[in-house]
């Protein structure tokens, strides 16, 4: 008899365990090469686990919501359907002959049940949603579903065939909407209802065991860290490494709000014009867009503008608009709300988030007038944004004027940034937002 062993595969050369978001496959299911096993949450993105076996999902070593150390046995594909049973017993039995091996495997390789002798053969592949993109709105390629873990579940539980879907959301990707919708059409027919007040068109609500509890946020619970949250713990304590300092500086936003009001119509995000003049800015100060290594100074060869955005399910990330300083900035709005939409989405690639070189942290839709950034590592400078705010000040003909401003404060990595780099490029930068905006867009 063999069993194959589904490891906890490492997603990121930083993951040291993973977080199981879902299990596709349910003991006795068949499994094809290839097919997607489980969904596993990395540090800011949720992946897909697919089997390279051909067999019977045999049984489940570590529940869906739990984590596990990365090379874990977390599940155990049969060859054939007679041995679901004896794996099942030996799993809750907790003497798997397959336990022996797996202590000298690593992941990639498989384990054979009363042979000591692993087979060096790869267990499981991942792969991002994302990665799949569609063309013309499809939802899979290369014959593979693109679905959210939600979708797949629901999807399930209501007995709905993904192949008959056509995704809405990102890239093609079938989302619970689809799903609920879908499963409105073909069942309302079976429904009773009075005509006047049920449509056909309208989706039913989704089962209960289709969307996860909440978490509870009771006064005196302990409400554990998602995976994505304690990814920025690891990063936030890392940060304190770096020997940082502040500037503050306050810059007129009076021309950049006339263009924004310009040019908002056309999607142009107040989000990408500050990107693109901080980006333009840095041109000037490539110290300033540098980071700190133990060989020296590193010159980054492209502006990569990376923001911070809060996750509503908690946690924060940092898409990145690369090459901000090349793109014009109605490619580089489009761009942005692309970005956004997938790091909610959890499908962004581990480029689209760590490949970061200067990065902006905006609170002031929040109306917080002024407040320090922590420096992200292997960064040089990190620029946190305020309000924009009528102020009453002394114009240059000595009298009184109300001008729209804001507080900027840059945090820097003093081992390679300086007081007066740090001074030079803020005042480059309000220069820029104050006088030449238009140019943004050109």
């Amino acid at each position: 008899m063999t069993l194959h062993e589904v490891f906890m595969p490492a997603l990121s050369s930083t993951m040291t365990e993973g977080k199981i978001v879902s299990w596709v496959k349910s003991p006795g299911d068949k499994v094809e090469k290839g097919e997607t096993v489980l969904v596993v949450e990395s540090d800011k993105a949720d992946m897909d686990v697919e089997s390279f076996y051909e067999g019977y999902f045999a049984t489940i070593l570590v529940p869906a919501g739990e984590a596990a150390p990365v090379g874990a046995t977390i599940a155990l594909i049969a060859e054939t359907e007679a041995e679901i049973a004896i794996a099942q017993q030996q799993a809750q039995s907790g003497n798997q002959t397959t336990s022996a091996p797996a202590a000298t495997t690593s992941p990639g390789q498989t384990a054979d049940v009363g042979n000591t002798t692993p087979t060096p053969t790869p267990v499981s592949t991942v792969a991002s949603e994302s990665q799949a993109e569609s063309r013309n709105g499809a939802s899979r390629t290369d014959g593979r579903i693109i679905a959210s873990p939600r979708a797949r579940k629901l999807a399930k539980d209501l007995k709905v065939d993904l192949n008959t879907l056509k995704g809405s959301g990102p890239h093609g990707r079938i989302v619970t909407e689809d799903v609920e919708a879908f499963a409105g059409k073909s069942t309302a027919p079976s429904v009773p209802a009075q005509p006047q007040v049920t449509t056909p068109s309208v989706a039913p609500t989704p089962q209960p065991a289709a969307t996860p509890a909440p978490v509870s946020t009771v006064a005196g619970s302990v409400q554990p860290l998602t995976t994505l949250q304690n990814a920025v713990v690891r990063n936030m304590v890392a940060s304190l490494q770096a020997p940082d300092f502040r500037v503050g500086y306050t810059i007129t936003t009076d021309a950049l709000d006339k263009l924004y009001k310009q040019i908002k119509s056309k999607g142009v995000t107040m989000t990408a014009l500050l990107a693109k003049a901080v980006a333009v800015t840095l041109q000037k100060h490539p110290l300033v867009n540098a980071s700190y290594s133990e060989q020296g100074i590193v010159y980054h060869p492209n502006i990569n503008i990376a923001v911070a955005v809060a996750m509503d399910d908690g946690g924060l990330i940092t898409p990145v608009l690369q090459n901000a300083d090349r793109l014009d900035i109605y490619s580089l709005s489009r761009n942005w709300k692309s970005l956004v939409d997938r790091a909610r989405a959890k499908q962004l690639q581990p480029e689209e988030y760590n490949s970061g070189t200067f990065t902006l942290s905006n609170l002031g839709m929040f109306g917080v007038d002024r407040f320090d950034a922590i420096l992200p590592p292997g960064q040089g400078a990190i620029l946190a944004i305020g309000a924009s705010r009528p102020q009453v000040v002394a114009t240059s003909d000595g009298m009184l004027g109300v001008r729209q401003q804001m507080q900027v404060n840059m945090t820097s990595d003093h081992r390679i940034i300086y007081g007066a780099h740090a001074a030079a490029f803020l005042q480059d930068l309000a220069k820029l937002i104050e006088t030449n905006a238009q140019s943004l867009t050109m």
